[in-house]
C-alpha cells in the first residue's frame, strides 16, 4: 500500500494512476484474470496526486536505470527502430 493524498492506495492504482498522467495517449492494459483486481486498477483513474506527489513520483523515477534492449535485435528490426 501506497499513501496518497492521506489515503493508502495499492501500488497498482499509484503505477496506473501515474501512467495515465504522463500522456493522454499512454493507456496501460492491467493484466489479471480477477475481476476484483480489474476493479481495483480501474479505481486509478479517480486518483489524483498533488504537486509534491508528482515531483516525488517523478524523481524517483528518473532514478531507475533503464537496461536492455526494448525487442530482440531481430524483432528491432522488423518494428523499424
Amino acid at each position: 500500500m501506497n499513501l496518497v493524498n492521506g489515503r493508502e492506495r495499492p501500488s497498482s492504482q499509484v503505477a496506473f494512476a501515474w501512467l495515465f498522467g504522463q500522456k493522454p495517449w499512454i493507456i496501460p492494459i492491467p493484466g489479471t484474470t480477477k475481476l476484483e483486481r480489474l476493479e481495483e486498477n480501474l479505481r486509478s483513474v479517480d486518483l489524483e496526486f498533488t504537486p509534491e506527489e508528482w515531483r516525488d513520483f517523478n524523481h524517483a523515477v528518473s532514478k531507475i536505470k533503464l537496461q536492455g534492449d526494448r525487442y530482440p535485435a531481430e524483432e528491432e528490426k522488423r518494428v523499424g527502430h
